[in-house]
């Protein structure tokens, strides 16, 4: 049973945190430093320090984390567009990485397994096919390796990356079925680490068997039920948990792209939610089919024609123009 009161102090200081904890200002001047170092780079053409442009995509996505915050958490608008440019940034950060193999094999990553998983089923609802097609064959293709360690604890990651295998009939490690518990013994047979991926995925062992089922009271009962789960483990925002980051906290997009995808077959979905984290100004954020690309960030173009043209083995030289 959810403590609504408890959860909603919590989405307080989710919100406040991005008021008076996390400053606009800063993080926009900490982006401003960034994008001085990635001009400079740039124009002397510095192929020795050129990692340092990649260790500065992380000041991007901040900064456009807390314009997405600022935009809608903080003034409950429905204003995408921060949300779009992070996802941006992962997926450049995911292709700029892929050059450092060699020379950095063991470099850190600034990215996480997750947040790829995200930006993936973002995609997908988002209606960029091309850019989501790039990012799947860049994580089956690293998989389990160093630039996509999947030992991943987080439940709702199993989730959403196998429904987005069902949905677009693709596989990763030869199957789309059971896929954490196919890879934790993949793993375990190779000698990987593993010991963080979970043997069950609570409510989420449920809503995979059930997802495309034609039954609205089903999948409305279904929905309550990560709802719960989700709340729950939101309620204790701050805390190490599934839910409990600033970042995503109150974000339900696991239950969004449920329903994206549930849409985008003709099955039926609900029409309205009652509960409190169904209606967070997050989650009423109504994305376009397709949603418009955001305009491009100058630091982030900077980047991508550095790589483009220092690099002919970097990935998006194989597929012309992203983003637009």
């Amino acid at each position: 049973m959810i403590n609504q009161k408890k959860l909603e102090m919590a989405f307080k200081r989710y919100s406040q945190n991005f008021v008076d904890g996390i400053k606009f200002e800063d993080v926009k001047n900490k982006y401003s430093i960034s994008r001085s170092k990635i001009e400079k780079i740039v124009e002397q053409n510095d192929i020795e320090r050129d990692h340092v442009l990649l260790i500065n995509l992380s000041k991007i996505f901040s900064y456009y984390l807390s314009q997405w915050k600022h935009d809608v958490l903080i003034s409950g608008g429905n204003n995408p567009a921060g949300l779009k440019n992070m996802q941006k940034v992962v997926f450049y950060q995911c292709m700029g990485q892929d050059l450092y193999t060699i020379k950095y094999p063991e470099m850190i990553l600034g990215y996480s397994f997750r947040e790829v998983v995200i930006t993936l089923v973002h995609f997908a609802m988002y209606g960029w096919e091309k850019e989501e097609n790039i990012l799947y064959d860049f994580m089956a293709h690293h998989f389990g390796g160093h630039l996509m360690d999947a030992n991943e604890e987080n439940r709702h990651v199993w989730f959403l990356l196998e429904l987005y295998l069902q949905y677009r009939n693709k596989t990763i490690m030869g199957t789309n079925k059971k896929l954490h518990l196919a890879v934790k013994n993949k793993f375990k047979e190779d000698g990987l680490r593993c010991g963080s991926i979970p043997d069950e995925l609570d409510v989420y062992d449920e809503a995979l068997e059930r997802w495309s089922t034609g039954d609205l009271l089903e999948i409305e009962r279904l929905i309550s039920k990560m709802s719960e789960y989700h709340s729950a483990l939101a309620s204790e925002i701050g805390q190490l948990g599934e839910f409990g980051d600033f970042r995503y906290g109150f974000y339900p997009f696991e239950i969004l792209f449920l329903i994206h995808v549930r849409r985008k077959l003709g099955l039926p979905i609900p029409e309205h939610f009652d509960d409190f984290l169904m209606n967070t100004p997050e989650a009423k954020m109504a994305f376009g089919d397709p949603e418009p690309y955001p305009e491009g960030d100058p630091a982030l173009q900077m980047i991508d024609q550095f790589y483009r043209k220092n690099y002919p083995e970097y990935i998006p030289n194989q597929h012309g123009k992203l983003f637009q």
